[in-house]
């Protein structure tokens, strides 16, 4: 049985601490709860959700996506602290896609919302994230999956700096 994690801790993404603590909760599906490394054959049944038999994630998908985040954009755990606002990212689908036998994709899809202190949603952004597998294994999956999680945090960041430079990121800038 081989297990399978995003590697070694990463390195935060920001030049400069948080002025203000900022919390992270990413959610998912009950399906995606599990430790399974997950596949979809597009080409035969895009419906049916596979696993790989040999291979498992370390802990469920969505507390290791928010073991990452948490570690990129220096972001505390939800319920822990005093947070002025909470990033609340919600995973529709974290899986290896198979268009042909041959050719694979890591996709990562879902919904980041930016909350402020009284829960009130400042903003939202769509996520439709993917990145090609070297191999058409499990292995092959996770590296892809762990690239469409750094793309996320990337991103993450991003959205964040557009949204305190327009001011819609309300008392989460301040």
């Amino acid at each position: 049985m081989a297990t399978y994690d995003f590697g070694p801790p990463a390195n935060s993404l920001l030049a400069e601490p948080r002025k203000q603590a900022m919390a992270i909760e990413v959610r998912a599906p009950l399906w995606f709860d599990s430790m399974g490394i997950d596949y979809r054959l597009a080409y035969a049944d895009a419906t049916r959700l596979r696993e790989y038999a040999r291979a498992r994630w370390a802990g469920p998908p969505a507390q290791l996506i928010q073991q990452r985040l948490m570690q990129q954009l220096a972001l505390s755990m939800a319920g822990q602290g005093q947070a002025r606002c909470l990033l609340r990212v919600e995973i529709a689908e974290f899986s290896q896609v198979f268009s042909t036998p041959d050719s694979s994709k890591g996709v990562l899809k879902g919904r980041a919302q930016l909350f402020d202190r009284s829960r009130r949603l400042l903003a939202e952004l769509d996520l439709n994230l993917a990145q090609s597998a070297s191999s058409q294994d499990a292995a092959g999956a996770v590296s892809a999956l762990a690239v469409t999680v750094a793309q996320l945090a990337i991103n993450l960041q991003a959205w964040e700096s557009v949204l305190v430079k327009t001011g819609k990121a309300g008392s989460c800038s301040a």
